[in-house]
C-alpha cells in the first residue's frame, strides 16, 4: 500500500531512526500500539508531525491490518521508505489521492459538469466541474473545479481548484489551489496555495503558501510562507516566513523569518535580513538581526540578543546600529 509518513529532521518517530531506500520489519501490526504507521491521505501526516519541524516521504506499507480510526492511519508490519516531498508535493499528492477515491460513473447526482457561467454541484463521492465564471461543488471526497473566475468547494478529504481569481476551498484534510489574485481556504490539516496577490489560509497544522504581495496564514503548528511584500502568520508553535519588504508573525515559541519586519510571541524565535529591517519578541524570546551590503546583499554586520525585559524590552522594535540594538522610534 502507497502510504505518506511524516518524521522530525532527522527521521526519527518516536526515536527510531529510519533510511531513505531501507526496508523495516515488526513482529506485530496493532494501530497505535505496534507496527509501523502511516497516512493513507497525504495530507494526514500534518495530524501527526507539524510542517514547521518535521519531513516528509512517500512509504511502502505490507501486512496492513484493517484496523481504521476517525482519520486515514494506517498500521503495517514492514514499511519501506520512499522519497521525501515538499508541501506542494503533498498537494499535490492529495489531489491524486482524492482523484482516486472520487465516483465518476454516474452523472446525477454523482458528477456534475456545467459549461462557461454554470453551476455545477455533486453528491457525496462526486466530481464537479465548472467552466468559466462556474462554481463548482463536490460532497465529501469529491473534487471540485471551477474556470477562471469561478469558485470550487470542496468537502472533507476534498480538493478544490479555482482558476485565476477564482476562490477554492476544501474541507479538513483537503488542499485548495487558487490562482493569480485567487483565494485559497483549506481545513484542518490541510493545505492552501494561492497565486500572485493571493490569500492563503490553512487550519490547524495546516500549510498555507501565498504569492508575491500574498497573505499567508497558518493555524497552530502550522507553517505559512509569503512572497516579496508579502506577510505570514503562524500560530502557536508555527513558523512564518515572508520575503523582501515583507512581514512574518509566529506565535508562542514560533519561529518567524523575513527580508523585512519579523515579530514573535515568548520564547519564540525571529530572524531578519536587509536593510532597514526590524524585529520584536515576547519575554524569552531570540531575536536576530543581520544587516545587509547596500552594493552586494553580503552579510555587513549582525547580532542576536535574548529578550529579556531589561536589556531588551518584551514587544518592542528593534533594529541593528553599529553591531548594537536600538529600539525604533514609531
Amino acid at each position: 500500500m502507497k502510504a505518506y509518513k511524516g518524521f522530525d529532521k532527522n527521521m526519527q518517530c518516536r526515536g527510531f531512526q529510519f533510511e531513505v531506500g531501507k526496508e523495516y520489519v515488526e513482529d506485530q501490526a496493532k494501530l497505535c500500539q505496534r507496527g509501523f504507521h502511516a497516512c493513507e491521505a497525504p495530507l494526514g501526516v500534518f495530524r501527526y508531525y507539524a510542517p514547521n519541524q518535521s519531513v516528509y516521504h512517500e512509504v511502502e506499507l505490507s501486512d496492513v491490518s484493517n484496523e481504521r480510526k476517525e482519520d486515514s492511519k494506517v498500521v503495517g508490519k514492514n514499511i519501506k521508505i520512499g522519497a521525501a516531498l515538499d508541501i506542494a508535493g503533498l498537494c499535490k499528492a492529495q489531489f491524486e489521492f482524492v482523484k482516486a477515491h472520487t465516483t465518476y460513473e454516474h452523472t446525477d447526482p454523482k458528477q456534475a459538469t456545467a459549461g462557461e457561467y454554470g453551476a455545477a454541484t455533486a453528491g457525496e463521492y462526486g466530481a464537479a466541474t465548472a467552466g468559466e465564471y462556474g462554481a463548482a461543488t463536490a460532497g465529501e471526497y469529491g473534487a471540485a473545479t471551477a474556470g477562471e473566475y469561478g469558485d470550487a468547494t470542496a468537502g472533507e478529504y476534498g480538493a478544490a481548484t479555482a482558476g485565476e481569481y477564482g476562490a477554492a476551498t476544501a474541507g479538513e484534510y483537503g488542499a485548495a489551489t487558487a490562482g493569480n489574485s485567487g483565494a485559497a481556504t483549506a481545513g484542518e490539516y490541510g493545505a492552501a496555495t494561492a497565486g500572485e496577490y493571493g490569500a492563503a489560509t490553512a487550519g490547524e497544522y495546516g500549510a498555507a503558501t501565498a504569492g508575491y504581495r500574498g497573505a499567508a496564514t497558518a493555524g497552530y503548528r502550522g507553517a505559512a510562507t509569503a512572497g516579496n511584500s508579502g506577510a505570514a502568520t503562524a500560530g502557536e508553535y508555527g513558523a512564518a516566513t515572508a520575503g523582501n519588504s515583507g512581514a512574518a508573525t509566529a506565535g508562542y515559541r514560533g519561529a518567524a523569518t523575513s527580508k523585512g519586519r519579523a515579530t514573535v510571541g515568548e520564547n519564540g524565535i525571529a530572524s531578519v535580513r536587509g536593510n532597514n529591517v526590524s524585529v520584536r519578541g515576547g519575554m524569552g524570546a531570540i531575536l536576530v538581526i543581520c544587516v545587509e551590503n547596500e552594493n552586494d546583499y553580503d552579510i555587513k554586520e549582525w547580532r542576536a540578543a535574548v529578550v529579556d525585559g531589561e536589556t531588551i524590552k518584551a514587544d518592542t522594535w528593534y533594529t541593528l546600529l553599529d553591531g548594537q540594538f536600538v529600539e525604533v522610534k514609531n
